[in-house]
């Protein structure tokens, strides 16, 4: 079983909590190998990252009767209002996301709301309706996306489940750094919107 000792930290005041999603159930996903090492960049722009992993983790399959209730769903109701930023990684299947990350997708909506997303697609057709499917929910939740995605190639970009392409090291670590830039300045507002009287997007969402 994998282990994320070392990608998990204890609550910071002063960093970014960036939420990872490794929309994939096998063990062997070559998601979760490109999920760990933008996680490991993270870190070193002095984010806090947590790993929400089907392989390790179960979320039952979205039923709108029982979906909002029970011990899974509110521990990650949890862990997702804490997160400042989200990654979504997904496989490529038939041009559309997993079932798996659809259906943590679908758990969702109102946490998501003025949060940034970013998101990575194992693809051999470079992922462009999966990037647009994810953009079209996000837009969907009120959250902002980054302005591209990442996308790799099993063959080309890893070797023994390790990210090995100069190419995609490249593209991760400017989403790692744009994610704590961006994904910063952005949770410092949204704070400030929902804890002010100004009108916006961000009102709705008030206490």
């Amino acid at each position: 079983m994998l282990e994320y000792s070392d990608m998990t930290d204890q609550p910071n005041q002063s960093s970014l909590n960036v939420l990872l999603v490794v929309g994939n159930r096998s063990a062997e996903s070559t998601t979760r190998a490109v999920i760990q090492h933008l996680g490991r960049l993270l870190k070193e722009h002095g984010c806090t990252v947590d790993v929400f992993d089907y392989a390790q983790e179960d979320l039952p399959l979205f039923d709108v009767q029982t979906a909002f209730s029970g011990d899974v769903y509110a521990s990650l109701k949890a862990r997702v209002q804490k997160a400042d930023a989200i990654v979504l990684g997904t496989p490529d299947y038939h041009g559309s996301m997993s079932s798996a990350l659809k259906n943590f997708l679908d758990h969702f909506w109102k946490e998501f709301a003025g949060k940034l997303f970013g998101a990575i697609v194992g693809s051999y057709e470079k992922g462009l309706t999966v990037h647009d499917q994810i953009r079209t929910v996000m837009r969907q939740c009120y959250a902002w996306s980054l302005p591209y995605g990442v996308s790799f190639q099993e063959k080309a970009d890893l070797e023994e489940g390790k990210v090995v392409s100069d190419g995609l090291k490249a593209r991760l670590e400017s989403m790692a750094r744009d994610l704590q830039v961006y994904g910063s300045l952005l949770a410092a507002q949204r704070n400030d919107d929902l804890a002010g009287q100004e009108p916006g997007f961000l009102a709705h969402y008030r206490s």
